[in-house]
């Protein structure tokens, strides 16, 4: 359900609101209505008039607790409104706007105690307990809300806040590596596109490899293979003595002396 928009006058104060006090004057709001609620309760059985005279003074300082929690909500919303996502400010107005009429509401609850407090009609009565718990559930609802701005959306959460400028300035030096590396490309440079060759399919046929036949090894017997030794001898029979025979031959013909002439002696 959407609650119309309505907007109080602004009101400038004498004086600065600390920020984050909105929390510690919350707790005095959704507190209050519910103690209120609980002494009415027990005053229908009791009928004193000084419970009566107790909870119209609570009622009274109600009031000025609602005021006080618009005012500081104000405060805080302004600080953590720049540094929240768009579901989160969304959320954040729906606040505003239920604190809005949650502040309207507790002058309600005051004029109705009043008239039950004059009038002392049970109809009066009736309407006061009414507006009352309808005051109660809607304090239950905005305190829902603001603990989903907190828990959920980390509004006035300083570490949460680090965290987002940090990520913040991190997404912004990823940008500027991004347009360093990306090659600028001219606008009217058309970009032309690979052709696709297609290639056809090639049926490989498996190689038939004939092997040569190989013919059968003849053996030779043992006895017609000639032994290393038996070769050299054969091979110095054959060529070396011959030569060493007509050297020797050579050297007895060369060392015959040959025939002296002796000389003749002349006789007289």
């Amino acid at each position: 359900m959407t609650l119309p928009v309505i907007t109080l006058p602004k009101v400038e104060l004498p004086f600065d609101i600390p920020v984050l006090l909105h929390p510690s004057v919350d707790h005095f709001m959704i507190a209050l209505p519910v103690v209120i609620l609980l002494l009415e309760l027990i005053n229908l059985i009791m009928k004193k008039k000084a419970i009566g005279g107790i909870s119209f003074f609570l009622i009274f300082l109600t009031i000025f607790v609602s005021a006080g929690a618009y005012l500081t909500g104000l405060v805080d919303g302004k600080e953590a409104y720049p540094a929240l996502g768009e579901a989160a400010k969304t959320a954040l107005s729906d606040h505003k706007l239920l604190g809005t009429y949650l502040l309207l509401a507790s002058v309600v609850v005051f004029f109705f105690k009043f008239l039950s407090a004059v009038t002392g009609k049970g109809v009066i009565k009736f309407l006061y307990l009414a507006i009352l718990i309808l005051f109660v559930a809607g304090i239950f609802e905005q305190g829902e809300e603001g603990g989903e701005l907190v828990y959920k959306y980390g509004m006035n959460v300083e570490q949460v806040k680090t965290l987002d400028d940090e990520l913040f300035d991190i997404k912004e030096e990823l940008e500027e590596l991004k347009e360093e590396l990306t090659p600028k490309v001219e606008k009217n440079e058309p970009v032309s596109t690979p052709a696709v060759i297609e290639t056809p399919e090639v049926k490989t046929i498996p190689a038939v490899i004939e092997t040569p036949e190989v013919p059968a090894v003849q053996q030779v017997p043992e006895e017609t293979i000639p032994t290393p030794v038996e070769t050299l001898r054969t091979k110095i029979e054959e060529e070396i003595l011959p030569v060493m025979q007509e050297t020797v031959e050579t050297l007895q013909v060369e060392g015959m002396p040959e025939e002296m002439l002796q000389p003749q002696i002349a006789t007289h």
